[in-house]
């Protein structure tokens, strides 16, 4: 069964300490949704200006609708994984004609748009519209499976999760916790002398690691230099700057000694919606 969670103490802690990010500003559902799909699989860092730039382009749903997606993934460049530009903007299109231009604000609703999980649903449940949900990611599963001392499934860590989420403060207990696993209770060398729920903790850094294959813990990425989404990723900013033929898309990819990749490639990136061919046979953004 999932044990109580700390007392509010935990707020009394960490609310003083919480990272100054400019989406913890704003209660605006578009902005937290944009800056929630930035975050997944890229550094906060690194997001703070785009999102910025995103939304100073596309400051509602409905101004990223109306856009075609290959402004949106111009935008996108440099940020990597540009599925996630494509399901914004499907999410965009899908909140203006299918909610009628309203943010969706349950979890069933926020589930049914592109691109949206358990975790970016409940994210905008708890940051935009502060309802009672606890959220899930890698920091916030990484602390309860320590915390526990066991690895967790998926069903018992979210279960733990909302066990532990006081009633009516799910703003401010959802953003300690996720700076609590961000900035405390670390993947490597975490500062357990410096933990507000050390005293709980059931591993506190001595034996193995129960949060090593639980359940919403990231695991260390695969090699980028030569991947394909390396590869990718550079062939979709020369996509953005013009139409290429077929014979330079190896060159524009940065494999001119590899045109089959090269093409493999390229035709994957017209599967998934993220490039089109003309009739003439040149590539480009959508």
């Amino acid at each position: 069964m999932p044990q109580a969670g700390p007392d509010l103490h935990l707020l009394t802690w960490g609310l003083p300490r919480l990272r100054a990010l400019p989406w913890r500003d704003t209660r605006d559902p578009w902005a937290i949704l944009v800056s929630e799909v930035m975050l997944q699989q890229t550094q906060t860092g690194r997001v703070i200006p785009k999102w910025l730039g995103f939304l100073d382009a596309f400051p509602t749903s409905a101004a990223c609708a109306s856009a075609a997606l290959g402004d949106v993934l111009r935008l996108w460049q440099g940020l990597g994984y540009p599925r996630r530009a494509r399901n914004l903007h499907g999410a965009a299109v899908m909140i203006t004609d299918e909610f009628g231009g309203v943010f969706p604000d349950t979890l069933p609703a926020l589930l049914a748009l592109p691109g949206v999980g358990p975790y970016t649903a409940r994210a905008v449940l708890a940051f935009a519209f502060e309802s009672d949900a606890a959220i899930v990611d890698t920091n916030v599963a990484r602390v309860l499976a320590r915390v526990t001392g066991r690895r967790l499934g998926a069903k018992e860590v979210q279960s733990i999760a909302d066990s532990w989420l006081p009633e009516g403060e799910a703003w401010a207990w959802n953003q300690v916790m996720l700076d609590l696993g961000a900035t405390v209770c670390t993947p490597r060398a975490p500062a357990c002398e410096q933990c507000p729920v050390a005293e709980r903790c059931a591993w506190r850094g001595s034996g193995p690691d129960p949060a090593v294959g639980s359940a919403g813990v990231s695991t260390t990425q695969s090699r980028f230099e030569g991947s394909d989404r390396q590869v990718r990723g550079r062939l979709m900013r020369r996509l953005g700057d013009r139409p290429l033929p077929v014979d330079e898309v190896p060159a524009a990819a940065g494999i001119p000694a590899d045109p089959e990749r090269a093409r493999r490639l390229v035709t994957a990136l017209v599967a998934e919606g993220l490039a089109v061919v003309s009739a003439d046979g040149r590539y480009s953004l959508p």
